[in-house]
């Protein structure tokens, strides 16, 4: 069975260390140290990073070298910008645009992200997937950690 290429945003690694979010994100990077996940992040995810605090900035080191770092390409920009003109989201967001963009051109099966705002949202990830599409592109899975976890009746 082939581990599917799963694209971090910021939000996930933050998330280890928010009460709210820690134990979806703790086991969801558990399961990338056991195989489950192909984990891919962007040097935007790193630039991100750098104005995080000391532990999330630890923590992303800890896991980059498992990890697949993708570029910012001129084709990730582009299809950046085609989503911001289709309107999946405003100028104001195009960071959230770029990581979307990024996980689609270097071909993930899923983002992964606690951001309900900008990415894990029922009315912007159809707009996403139409832009990719039209674009020449597949569609992506956007899910928040917690969806993606295996279960204890799940083998991982």
């Amino acid at each position: 069975m082939r581990i599917p290429r799963v694209y971090v945003d910021t939000s996930v690694y933050g998330g280890v260390f928010d009460p709210e979010f820690a134990a979806a994100s703790v086991e969801f990077f558990e399961q990338v140290r056991r195989g489950r996940f192909a984990l891919v992040a962007s040097t935007l995810v790193r630039e991100e990073v750098l104005l995080a605090p000391d532990a999330v900035q630890e923590l992303f080191t800890d896991l980059s070298g498992a990890a697949d770092v993708m570029l910012v390409s001129d084709e990730a920009v582009q299809l950046q910008a085609a989503y911001v003109d289709a309107g999946a989201v405003t100028q104001r967001s195009m960071a959230d645009a770029l990581h979307v963009a990024l996980a689609t051109v270097s071909g993930c099966a899923m983002i992964v992200s606690w951001n309900f705002r900008h990415i894990v949202n029922f009315r912007r990830i159809p707009m996403y997937n139409g832009v990719n599409l039209l674009q020449g592109y597949g569609t992506i899975a956007i899910f928040s950690p917690l969806e993606v976890i295996a279960d204890e009746d799940e083998d991982v």
